[in-house]
């Protein structure tokens, strides 16, 4: 499918040796840059995500979680678990005796030891040429003399003003003047910068053991929260061995639960059942059966996904072909059926893609969860904190209940496209819970209607949230028409859902094609 050069859109960015795309275009700016001073993908990708946490402060930060994939030509892809566990006295029984049958989005409790900066060393230590010391050098330097806030970055952050006057050191941080800033207004976080410093200079360990965790244990504790710094002295991420499903004639690559890449893989099994390049793209019979089978799978994914150690039911059983089989089987293509509710797609992502002229592709996604995390920042350290325990439930005969030193279900999720064993693409759809169904939009918008990928990027999306089906603006007023007579209950969305980042890697005339979501700020650079 080509572009039509009549309408407003983006072009695929294209070229011969590096190519890097962000959700912002000076994350972009200094991941090409990295590689040209001689770094690789993994350094690129640390910069461009580290670099974001001071661009996209609503979205990322040293605050939060990380996971990773990269491969490498003739080598098998590796994985990365950088997310972060609860504390050791953490219970559900206590919660449940204290009144909480679900921990909220504000809670403390939702307050897990932050993984990203031991993930971005480790990342680097295993695949990348420079130091961590050197890969915060942009961070800091924009931390310190300051950043313009761009477009959508200050209208996401017009959002969450209320949220960050509640907390004495978001405010200090994050709202200069009482405000929230406007684009264009520059803003300067010092006191993150003095930490970045400290962990430049002090190695990743600087941030777990010593008064930056001490500073984060007495935020918490001081909010009620269990949290202490030993629990930050003990934390360590996991090399973990990536997941892998074809859909059609493309293998996709997923790291397994915790996350919820998983349920992409499920999602895909589903769709695969049913012949879709015969549907219009953009119509109700195909909107309807993405979202009934996107439901099912999210329905698995709310019963099964737990930290690893708690999984009960093994990831190959549930990408069982026969069972996809028995799911796609409850889909009615002319109503939507009821099914088990899956939660609300809140949440707030960044996602770097980087492929190098070596052609060493990496995926990495960072994460706050929703805007601003649990909307609480250290007053000494400016570290916004995230709120990823929101992903436990408070049930204790379930596999994903909270409870002491274990890692809650999570959203963020990187992905890799695979063909004969080489890497096609390296990819990622951000954007809270939608991102597994961002993953199988996008990849069915590939291989089922021959879209390149700043197009399969840009279409239309539609989720649900709660028993309310939510649709972009950009769905067509008759898809729209359609999907209600199949029985949803239509709500247009009043943000777009989510974004994303892609890069393919054409094999055959030895380039490369950058996309970058328009419903962001960013952009692909290669050179």
């Amino acid at each position: 499918m080509t572009r039509d050069f009549h309408f407003p859109g983006r072009s695929t960015v294209i070229a011969s040796e590096a190519m890097a795309a962000t959700s912002h275009p000076l994350a972009t700016l200094a991941a090409v840059e990295t590689l040209r001073a001689g770094g690789n993908a993994a350094d690129a990708a640390v910069t461009a995500v580290a670099l974001l946490s001071v661009l996209e402060p609503h979205m990322t930060g040293i605050g939060g979680d990380c996971f990773c994939l990269v491969v490498k030509p003739g080598a098998e892809p590796w994985g990365y678990n950088g997310s972060g566990r609860t504390g050791a006295a953490i219970n559900a029984e206590s919660l449940i005796g204290q009144g909480i049958r679900a921990i909220g989005m504000d809670s403390i409790h939702a307050v897990t030891v932050p993984g990203a900066v031991e993930a971005w060393d480790t990342i680097l230590k295993t695949h990348g040429r420079l130091g961590l010391d050197r890969a915060l050098v942009p961070a800091i330097l924009h931390a310190e003399q300051g950043i313009p806030v761009a477009p959508r970055v200050a209208h996401d952050w017009a959002f969450a003003i209320e949220r960050l006057r509640g907390d004495p050191g978001a405010t200090k941080h994050f709202l200069p003047e009482g405000q929230a800033p406007v684009a264009g207004d520059v803003i300067k976080f010092p006191a993150l910068a003095t930490t970045l410093k400290t962990i430049a200079a002090n190695g990743a360990r600087a941030f777990y053991n010593g008064a930056i965790a001490e500073d984060i244990a007495a935020t918490v504790a001081a909010r009620g929260g269990t949290l202490t710094a030993s629990d930050f002295a003990v934390h360590r991420g996991d090399e973990v061995r990536p997941i892998a499903n074809a859909y059609r004639n493309l293998d996709i690559v997923e790291l397994p639960p915790n996350g919820q890449g998983l349920a992409a893989l499920v999602l895909l099994n589903i769709l695969e059942r049913f012949e879709l390049s015969a549907l219009d793209p953009f119509g109700p019979e195909r909107f309807h059966i993405a979202l009934e089978a996107g439901r099912l799978a999210y329905a698995v994914r709310d019963t099964h996904f737990a930290d690893p150690s708690f999984m009960r039911i093994a990831a190959t059983a549930l990408l069982d072909r026969a069972f996809a089989a028995d799911l796609a089987a409850r889909i009615d293509r002319t109503r939507r059926v009821e099914l088990p509710k899956a939660p609300a797609p809140r949440g707030d992502t960044v996602l770097v893609t980087i492929v190098d002229r070596d052609r060493m592709a990496v995926s990495m996604i960072n994460s706050l969860f929703s805007s601003f995390g649990v909307g609480i920042a250290t007053e000494k350290t400016g570290i916004m904190l995230h709120n990823r325990g929101w992903g436990f439930v408070v049930e204790p005969d379930h596999p994903n209940c909270v409870g002491p030193n274990k890692r809650p279900m999570h959203t963020i999720i990187p992905a890799l496209a695979m063909r004969d064993g080489r890497c096609e693409m390296s990819f990622g759809v951000m954007g809270g819970g939608y991102q597994a169904m961002g993953h199988a939009h996008f990849i069915s918008n590939m291989v089922d209607y021959g879209m390149d990928i700043q197009a399969a990027i840009d279409g239309p999306r539609v989720f649900f949230e709660g028993e309310k089906t939510m649709v972009e603006r950009g769905i067509p007023a008759a898809t729209i028409d359609g999907l209600k007579r199949r029985g949803h209950d239509i709500m247009v969305r009043p943000l777009p859902l989510g974004g994303g980042q892609a890069i393919r890697i054409d094999w055959e005339r030895g380039v490369l094609i950058g996309a970058s979501d328009p419903r962001k700020d960013g952009c692909a650079l290669g050179y």
